[in-house]
């Protein structure tokens, strides 16, 4: 999704590229299967040009990531934010800075 963000409407060869970039074990024929679970969800479309399919995505990546931060949210702590708050809290050292930044944010005094 993050390269047919970036780049547009982007041909699966270019998404498999992207991909291997990263992890260079991305097969071509799972990017493709991938694709086509993505297109079945409606989070991508795509054109035939040619040979080559082009895919350009249907959702925004803002409205991804709000449903992929609500689902983690359900399933790993049961739909309390303030669990999740609480364990990243704990779980991480957080900077003089991080907590002015989150008192920001809840709406307290920095």
């Amino acid at each position: 999704m993050k390269a047919a963000w970036a780049q547009g409407p982007c041909s699966a060869a270019h998404i498999t590229a992207v991909l291997n970039c990263a992890d260079p074990s991305w097969h071509p024929k799972t990017v493709r299967t991938f694709l086509g679970r993505l297109v079945k969800k409606r989070a991508l479309t795509f054109t035939k040009q040619g040979r080559a399919y082009l895919y350009r995505p249907l959702v925004r990546q803002d409205e991804c990531a709000d449903a992929a931060s609500e689902l983690f949210l359900r399933r790993v702590f049961g739909g309390s934010a303030k669990s999740m708050l609480a364990h990243l809290i704990t779980r991480n050292k957080l900077s003089v800075g991080d907590i002015r930044e989150l008192r920001g944010l809840l709406g307290g005094q920095g």
